[in-house]
């Protein structure tokens, strides 16, 4: 099915983030046809009729609390959306604590683990579910580490589209119950995430599924961008001096940056934030990449931090580029320091992150220490997941509860008192 530029009159086209060749909007489009699959297509937009259509204004009186709200700034064909799922305006906390132990001027979490299959990805499968459909699709499918597909899954489920999910077998017991019980057939494939990639890249264009998969799909960025539009509003149009978030294909801190840009381009916002890209020093291609001044290599996947634990991204120029463009920075974080992220935040703002949701306070709290975030500066994270995804990382950061027997006395002799 061909859509052209009158079907959805505020898109332009693609334009290939590798040799920069334009491409009018006229039909599906995944990646860039001279450059092959690692070209991957920017969606270029019209800021002109957009901004007839979406202001500070007209949000303020929108009722709409989820990121429909934000359709105008979507590659989508203007519909109701009020029978998808609910996702987005999860809730922006002022931190009460950690802020002030890092000695911050002020410190924001994003706590997006509180989406309808708990992570931020429902807000990039919110959005190939409903391309999906205005395609004239009936399956969908994606590879993942865990968070992409269940979010997939759920999505898919309510609005009536088949599903067929490719994971690596090491994807938590949790996300892989979440695939199940929303109906979806999951591949659990023997081998890492590079190798269940190209076997779903394989199937998909075999069987003529549409494709999720965030490193190859431009409009999978778009929906991520939506919690950049929200936490802009949710101060009030005044976004903090950097925005951190954790890093895995690079898709999740691309559309960071884009919904920043977009404010930016639309006169919503008179700055982008400085975006700080966060790995675990046990996968960290983008890191080592920014500090050898070279092109990204494969690395090993070796963390606990499953959801960001990609050795081949496949989205390397967009991720960069939002570091770059936004004058941020990369860090790297050892896995210790990540559990111990999950127990701060939990035990001191009460925000329960996964493993890779919560890297990105790690992150910050390395950048602080090196001197990447100055003390007069202000910060939010993005939690991009909850830990009810990884209960089993969210024990060992924890440590074990205290045994008794039924008896007072008992009670009384255990570390409870200590």
């Amino acid at each position: 099915m061909i859509k052209t530029k009158s079907d959805i009159p505020h898109l332009l086209g693609y334009t290939c983030t590798i040799c920069g060749t334009h491409y009018p909007y006229e039909k599906e489009m995944l990646t860039c046809p001279k450059c092959g699959e690692t070209g991957i297509l920017d969606i270029d937009y019209d800021y002109d009729i957009i901004g007839k259509n979406i202001s500070r204004e007209s949000l303020k009186n929108d009722p709409d609390n989820s990121m429909w709200r934000y359709k105008a700034l979507m590659p989508l064909e203007d519909r109701e959306y009020t029978s998808f799922l609910r996702v987005g305006w999860t809730p922006l906390y002022k931190s009460l604590r950690l802020g002030d132990e890092l000695g911050l001027k002020g410190l924001y979490l994003k706590d997006d683990g509180l989406n309808p299959t708990a992570s931020l990805k429902d807000r990039a499968s919110g959005v190939a579910v409903a391309k999906a459909l205005e395609l004239g699709y009936d399956t969908i499918s994606c590879s993942s580490t865990g968070n992409a597909a269940s979010s997939c899954a759920g999505n898919a489920a309510r609005m009536g589209l088949n599903t067929v999910i490719f994971v690596p077998e090491r994807a938590p017991q949790g996300k892989l119950a979440q695939m199940l019980i929303f109906g979806a057939r999951v591949v659990s494939v023997i081998g890492d995430y590079r190798e269940t990639f190209n076997l779903s890249k394989a199937a998909i264009a075999k069987y003529g599924w549409y494709n999720r998969n965030a490193g190859i799909n431009p409009v999978m960025a778009e929906g991520k961008k939506t919690v950049s539009l929200e936490i802009a509003e949710q101060l009030n149009f005044e976004p903090t001096d950097w925005v951190a978030v954790s890093v895995g294909d690079g898709c999740t801190i691309a559309g960071v940056y884009l919904g920043f840009r977009d404010l930016y381009e639309l006169g919503m916002i008179d700055r982008v934030p400085r975006i700080l890209g966060v790995q675990s020093t046990g996968c960290s291609p983008f890191v080592d990449a920014a500090r050898d001044n070279a092109p990204l290599k494969p690395t090993p996947e070796n963390t606990l931090a499953d959801s960001i634990s990609v050795g081949v991204p496949r989205n390397p120029v967009k991720a960069l580029r939002a570091v770059s463009a936004s004058k941020g920075a990369w860090v790297a974080v050892p896995d210790e320091d990540i559990l111990d992220a999950m127990r701060e935040m939990g035990q001191k703002e009460g925000v329960f992150g996964e493993p890779s949701g919560v890297t990105s306070y790690a992150g910050v709290k390395a950048a602080v220490a090196s001197g990447i975030i100055r003390p007069d500066e202000t910060v939010t994270c993005i939690c991009s997941g909850s830990g009810l995804k990884d209960v089993v990382n969210a024990l060992k950061a924890a440590g074990d509860p205290i045994r008794c027997k039924p008896d007072l006395e008992e009670l009384e002799k255990t570390d409870l008192f200590k």
